[in-house]
């Protein structure tokens, strides 16, 4: 057995979507893994257990693994621990606050008008015809099972949570799901197969009780766990627990739930608690808004509300009877006002809060679909940065030109064996044809020990920032690297895909992969498969990239400026390390240098430069961008009207 000390620097700690992919990293080894915080310990592949650990940022564990690939997996689990934004990779999804954040963005209007409030849990304001979701208190049958039909009876019970996930399973592949709403479906998928979950549903069976009671008695008890537990989100999870019970009760029972489906449009969803696996469902698009009596800002429903702009309120003082009986809510997301059947004065106050916000977001909306051009006349092209082919849909919505990072290890790291030429060939091209004519500029796998890769054995280092990370592995590893190359080219027959290379240091690197390249048309040619011809670019993300710029510059066909590694590494600055983060600034004189070394460069050399760090997001660095020669900014999808209206508004001197 070995054992590994570190601090926990994940987000709000542990909570159920980090703690889904912790446990599913875990289940990827093959070592017995155990997770310690003082003199409590769960088993590392059981996302409840996990949960109830009620891991905290900052916290200080120990991990321990027993088994053939006990280092890999501490490695890597490790790694993930120690990664602020692990498990949480959303797309262009906006975040869930911090309480911080969540304490300055709810403050309550001054003219408060009178209602019975709740808790404010996604902003906006909303009226509407009630429709009220209040399904029947499921009763236990309490029959007794004879000692001879208890294991057909834990079959049955299995039976039902099969079909049970499956069913959700369909819920995650529906149209209009986002990355965080398919974490969260995840989630519970995780929850409702936990071992501790069925364990503890089997052990009742076991004592002569029937499924259904058995489920319902085993779910009350772990709900009623997790909220003794003294963590907000952790609390929150009980009632992904009494959601996940319900709908295995109600499989066993052969009954359907009542139906969200129905929520006509412009209608408020009231109800006592609507459990995510409920919500999953629900025609997201027609809801105005919900009310609910029950349920916090850190719930699973609050996340997916904000993550489709859906004003909600939740744990409302208003009386349960008096919701089931409202004709008409109101209500205000941002200040947890609440109205039952409001009287005119609030009606019109509600309605002009409304179109105030509606007019709002239509003036950012009306920047989604042109192409931004200063006032000097220059036309900027404002891309995204995408990881998966599940965000190409907020992206076009959003209005990317293309776009300017495809992350390709993200493809890598969801397997557990690594993705076939083939397959990746399918994935560039359906991007190309995605955003044709706009570019397509996919980085090519930039993996190291910070982000495990099934099938790739890396050595434990001390700072895997910088170690045999990027076009380092990739080189050493051609049996990896050439697959990719190959279906890059293979895709590049669409005309719009580019290539680019990470973590390149100097130009022996660059003509190192352009000849694998060379190595890989000829053996496409020799087989008959068509390829394309497409541009090779360098991510310049190293001070070595930079102060070298000239010279990299007569080897590629773009710069694109990745500044979160960028600033990491001029300011000698660990981006994941706390104590450090005023440091960690990509308005650093030091690093806009740098930025302006490599746009000099590629200005001489007659080469444009993209930057597609978060800082291309940011409307108080643009214009510098633009200043210094920049003339692409990719970014998350949600920043992309904004930056949008920040470059119409810009003047550059001298055009």
């Amino acid at each position: 057995m070995i054992e590994r000390h570190v601090t926990v620097r994940v987000k709000e700690g542990l909570h159920a979507r980090p703690a889904t992919q912790f446990v599913k990293l875990a289940k990827t080894f093959v070592s017995d893994v155990q997770i310690r915080r003082g003199d409590k310990g769960a088993n590392a592949k059981s996302s409840v257990k996990l949960m109830l650990l009620g891991l905290k940022e900052g916290e200080d564990v120990s991990l321990t693994a027993e088994g053939d690939d006990a280092p890999a997996a501490l490695d890597a689990l490790a790694t993930f621990i120690e990664t602020p934004e692990a498990g949480l990779d959303l797309g262009g999804t906006v975040p869930l606050a911090t309480a911080d954040e969540r304490s300055s963005s709810f403050t309550p209007r001054r003219e408060v008008l009178s209602g019975p409030g709740g808790v404010p849990a996604s902003e906006g304001a909303a009226i509407g015809p009630a429709f009220g979701f209040f399904p029947e208190v499921l009763q236990a049958p309490n029959r007794v099972v004879a000692t001879e039909s208890i294991e057909a009876e834990i079959e049955m019970m299995r039976r039902a949570l099969d079909a049970t996930t499956a069913s959700l399973i369909g819920s995650k592949l529906k149209d209009g799901v986002t990355p965080q709403d398919a974490q969260i479906i995840e989630a519970l998928i995780e929850v409702a197969r936990d071992a501790e979950m069925i364990g503890a549903v089997e052990s009742v069976i076991r004592t002569g009780k029937d499924a259904v009671t058995a489920t319902l008695q085993a779910g009350q008890d772990l709900a009623a766990t997790f909220e003794r537990v003294d963590n907000d989100y952790i609390r929150a999870r009980a009632e992904d627990v009494r959601g996940v019970t319900r709908a295995l009760a109600l499989e066993l029972l052969g009954k359907a739930d009542a139906n969200l489906g129905a929520v006509p449009e412009g209608a408020i969803l009231v109800a006592e608690e609507i459990s995510a696996w409920d919500f999953a469902k629900a025609p997201l698009q027609a809801i105005a808004g919900i009310l609910c009596t029950k349920g916090a800002a850190t719930s699973h429903v609050a996340i997916m509300a904000r993550t489709h702009g859906i004003p909600a309120v939740l744990g409302s003082r208003a009386d349960l009877a008096a919701l089931r009986a409202a004709q008409v809510v109101a209500l205000d997301g941002k200040t947890g006002e609440v109205w039952l059947d409001p009287n005119d004065t609030v009606a019109t106050e509600i309605r002009e809060r409304v179109a105030r916000e509606a007019r709002e977001r239509d003036a950012l909306d009306s920047y989604r679909q042109i192409i931004p051009v200063t006032r000097s006349g220059q036309a900027i092209e404002v891309a995204a940065n995408l990881g998966s082919l599940k965000e190409i849909g907020p992206a076009l919505k959003a209005g990317a030109m293309g776009v300017g990072l495809f992350r390709t290890e993200l493809l890598f790291m969801e397997r557990k064996v690594l993705p076939s030429e083939d397959e990746q060939a399918e994935i560039y091209a359906e991007l190309a044809r995605a955003f044709a004519p706009y570019p397509v500029i996919v980085r090519t796998l930039d993996i190291g020990g910070d982000k495990p890769v099934a099938g790739i054995e890396f050595p434990h280092e001390e700072n895997p920032f910088l170690g045999w990370r990027g076009v380092r592995m990739c080189l050493d590893r051609p049996d990896v690297f050439k697959p990719q190359l190959k279906a890059l080219l293979r895709a590049a027959t669409h005309g719009n895909i580019k290539i680019m290379v990470p973590m390149v240091t100097n130009a022996d690197e660059v003509l190192r992969v352009k000849a694998l390249l060379a190595e890989c048309r000829a053996e496409l040619d020799a087989a008959g498969i068509p390829v394309g011809n497409p541009d090779l670019g360098i991510m310049m993300e190293t001070p070595a990239a930079a102060l070298l710029a000239a010279d990299l510059a007569k080897h590629a066909a773009f710069f694109s400026i990745g500044t979160n590694d960028l600033t990491q590494y001029v300011m000698a600055a660990d981006r994941l390390n706390p104590r450090v983060a005023d440091l960690n600034r990509a308005d650093h004189p030091a690093v806009l240098r740098a930025i302006e070394l490599i746009c000099d460069a590629a200005r001489q050399q007659g080469i444009w430069v993209g930057i597609c760090g978060e800082a291309a997001a940011r409307p108080d660095l643009i214009p510098i961008f633009l200043r210094l020669g920049v003339k692409e900014l990719s970014m998350s999808p949600a920043s992309i009207p904004r930056a949008k209206k920040t470059v119409t508004e810009i003047e550059l001197p001298g055009l």
